[in-house]
């Protein structure tokens, strides 16, 4: 019998990815014409009508950009306290997509953003070790065994260990450059290395994730991304996740 499966279908409506529409079909949040529907093996057909959690979804186009974070806004689409968003500088139908992964608002950079679920969870899982490349300058002059230290790891929350590629691109009295390739996604991660090691982070900028890089932007800069820069990227997953 020919149709979509269930999974498949959620995820592209933009909602989630088939991984986590998969929990959403196990948990009975799903109805396919009024019913509800807990084989995840189910199979679409066009005039079905799919429900999650009470809310009509239909199929998209996927969406793939790149922006340039500049310093000063947050990583959502909405903030309690008030603060200054990315979407505030994205035109009003960006609403839908999502940044995968975060900047912390000091942060600048690189964001990807899409309504694809499948490809976020894919540049996120962490059994999937996808490089973010960055620049970092820090106050000071960086000691080789404290370079050594945090390519080896270091505790910067309880349980969590943290570690990073990094090469030094400038060495003053006052200040050292570097570009660091982290392979995790832990929360606020270079700042917390940093200071672990008794350094203060001056500046931080995301260039590159996994094949997709800031080249060509400027700061606040949204455009599309090639669809054959989108293939090398799932080509790229592809092999990656096959070695994790």
């Amino acid at each position: 019998m020919s149709g979509t499966r269930l999974n498949k279908y959620i995820a592209s409506s933009g909602l989630c990815s088939r991984r986590k529409a998969d929990e959403l079909i196990e948990e009975g949040r799903v109805l396919v014409n009024g019913k509800k529907v807990t084989e995840l093996g189910f199979l679409v057909q066009p005039k079905d009508k799919v429900f999650v959690d009470k809310k009509l979804i239909h199929p998209v186009k996927h969406e793939y950009y790149r922006f340039y974070k500049p310093a000063g806004y947050i990583t959502t689409a909405d903030d309690e306290k008030g603060r200054k968003t990315i979407y505030d500088l994205l035109p009003e139908n960006f609403q839908s997509l999502k940044p995968v992964g975060r900047l912390d608002k000091d942060s600048t950079g690189l964001l990807i953003l899409t309504n694809d679920g499948d490809l976020i969870n894919e540049l996120t899982h962490p059994s999937v070790k996808v490089p973010k490349v960055y620049l970092v300058s820090i106050n000071g002059q960086i000691h080789r065994h404290e370079l050594e230290q945090l390519a080896n790891g270091v505790e910067i929350e309880k349980g969590k260990i943290a570690y990073a590629d990094i090469s030094v691109i400038e060495m003053t009295n006052e200040k050292t450059t570097m570009q660091i390739t982290l392979y995790q996604g832990l929360n606020r991660q270079i700042r917390k290395m940093f200071e672990y090691v008794g350094y203060e982070v001056k500046s931080l900028k995301r260039i590159q994730h996994a094949t997709i890089t800031l080249q060509g932007l400027k700061r606040g800069d949204v455009k599309p991304i090639k669809p054959q820069q989108i293939k090398e990227l799932k080509n790229f997953l592809n092999r990656i996740s096959k070695n994790a």
